[in-house]
């Protein structure tokens, strides 16, 4: 029998013999539809993760496949058409022909206009656009851009590429690692199975210009609240990827206001209404940034919630390793990383096992999840880890495998699912519906066969609870 997770203040008394699910609590819902209150584990609050479901009048997929079509396009001017869509220009360069990245649907389950009193996740990160498209060899040489490197740039450097692709069709997204993560698990978490709708929040930093608003509107259409008020006269950070026909690619990220988070009164509000807090590795480049962090880590423990770092990139964490350390070492119960990441925490050397690498970091935190690509993932806890197999799939694009990933671990921990060898395997099938797409993110008729699937693809004894239980 593969371990089994337990909740405790201290991650020292952490045993994989005991049997709670490491979650934080699920706030009643209305009609019927939610959990009958918080049960208390070891100090630190826990679901009652027997949701029945209820009879609906119609179907997931009918309702996805009646929704109103989805945000397009339209014009060399870079206008946006359709319900509820983001008009105006797309940055402040003029000519942009910009196609959208996403997958829509035109509402979301969730009510957007109600205001939520506990957030299931809110996530902390790097709020950028990613603008996407297929380039010649000879566009990056009239550019004087080096093939397959990644590049920072100002303002007018940006804005010179933008020009550059005036008459291009490419694509245009609210990226970001985090925000993949987000919106699949927004998306997994649209409709009551196993559970309440989930109310997924991010919080960063955009500027008043264009691209913040487009930004917000695009995680907000797919089911994401973005929390932080624009920096006044400030700009949004952007990514430009540029892909050749040999398929290398070649960015330029622009930070603009993304440069610099801090901890406002709204996100000092926020981190203490929420069950899950997730930070994003990328965050410790930042200049001061770091304090930001520990802050909200600190009240988001004081509040009853649990902390999740990504660990995000190798570079990063050997540029910050302390900093890194510090978080994970006092406030972290989840830790995101792929297996050089893992190894580059632990200071082991490349030939080093991710099974190493997975149980030594699971002596300092309750959960460990390290992915291997195509050699399956790990989940390690106190001391010992699980192997997880990876889904049989066709890689098309392996971009956002591990985002992905990281989504399918906060579904199961928020539906309640406490065996390891569950919690991995159904992550391991989201990843592999992403990796066989072009695109980082979960499609939405995806997320809702997966949703369906999920209390069919989890034993009963992985989430043992049921409404009238008490737990003393």
């Amino acid at each position: 029998m593969s371990p089994s997770l337990h909740i405790s203040s201290s991650h020292t008394t952490l045993s994989p013999c005991l049997h709670h699910v490491i979650a934080n609590a699920f706030h009643n819902h209305h009609h019927g539809c939610g959990v009958g209150g918080f049960v208390h584990l070891a100090g630190v609050r826990a679901p009652i993760a027997g949701f029945r479901r209820h009879a609906l009048k119609i179907s997931r997929r009918e309702y996805y496949r009646n929704a109103p079509c989805r945000i397009s396009c339209s014009g060399s001017d870079g206008s946006w058409a359709g319900d509820g869509a983001l008009r105006g220009k797309i940055g402040n360069e003029s000519g942009l022909d910009v196609e959208d990245e996403e997958e829509e649907i035109g509402v979301q389950m969730g009510d957007f206009g109600k205001e939520v009193e506990r957030w299931d996740v809110l996530g902390l990160g790097q709020a950028m656009v990613d603008f996407s498209g297929v380039v010649s060899d000879e566009f990056l040489e009239s550019l004087g851009l080096e093939k397959g490197t990644r590049k920072v740039v100002n303002h007018e450097e940006r804005g010179k590429v933008l020009r550059a692709m005036d008459g291009c069709s490419y694509k245009a997204a609210a990226g970001g690692s985090l925000s993949n993560s987000l919106v699949a698990l927004a998306r997994l978490g649209s409709w009551p199975v196993g559970g309440p709708i989930l109310n997924v929040a991010m919080a960063g930093s955009i500027g008043s210009d264009p691209l913040g608003g487009f930004y917000r509107s695009k995680l907000h259409r797919a089911g994401v609240h973005f929390l932080s008020s624009p920096v006044n006269e400030g700009t949004t950070g952007t990514v430009i990827v540029l892909t050749t026909p040999d398929a290398q690619r070649t960015m330029l990220a622009y930070q603009g206001t993304s440069s610099s988070v801090s901890y406002d009164p709204c996100l000092c509000s926020t981190v203490t209404k929420t069950n899950i807090l997730v930070v994003e590795g990328y965050l410790f480049e930042l200049p001061d940034t770091i304090r930001t962090i520990a802050k909200a880590c600190k009240d988001a423990h004081g509040s009853g919630a649990l902390v999740a770092v990504a660990a995000s990139d190798v570079s990063c964490i050997e540029r910050h390793f302390d900093d890194y350390w510090e978080i994970i070492g006092n406030y972290a119960d989840i830790l995101f990383a792929n297996s050089n990441e893992a190894r580059a925490l632990c200071h082991f050397a490349p030939n080093e096992s991710p099974i190493s690498a997975a149980r030594y970091l699971s002596h300092f935190l309750p959960l460990v999840s390290v992915t291997d690509g195509p050699g399956g993932s790990y989940i390690g806890m106190k001391g010992e880890a699980v192997y997880i197999p990876p889904s049989p799939c066709t890689p098309v694009d392996t971009c956002g495998a591990g985002d992905a990933y990281a989504s399918g671990i906060l579904y199961s921990v928020l539906r309640g699912v406490s065996e390891l060898k569950d919690m991995g395997t159904f992550a391991s099938r989201v990843a592999a519906v992403v990796v066989q797409q072009q695109g980082t993110r979960l499609r939405v008729q995806d997320a809702v066969e997966l949703a369906d699937s999920f209390e069919s693809h989890t034993s009963r004894r992985s989430r043992p609870f049921d409404q009238n239980t008490s737990v003393a």
